[in-house]
């Protein structure tokens, strides 16, 4: 999980689960923190919603938990806020 500061607001990366993949897969993006285990998502700066449907659609309020994703800790989206 990786975190930076841009204007008092706590940019966080966000796991996306992507949808009609067949499988399961999740998309890195950024989020802004906007309370506890909230996160308002941002796009990815090739975010195409023609070529990925995004359980979470960009500028979403999320609330998000940490899971283990290939054996490391990540903050993923699991419902809207």
């Amino acid at each position: 999980m990786s975190a930076a500061t841009t204007s008092n607001t706590k940019q966080l990366t966000v796991y996306v689960r992507l949808l009609g993949e067949g499988t399961t897969v999740f998309r890195p993006t950024l989020g802004e923190s906007t309370g506890p285990q909230t996160v308002r998502l941002l796009p990815t700066t090739d975010y195409d919603p023609e070529d990925e449907q995004w359980e979470f659609p960009p500028e979403t309020l999320v609330r998000v938990e940490a899971r283990l994703l290939e054996g490391c800790s990540a903050l993923v989206a699991t419902a809207a806020a």
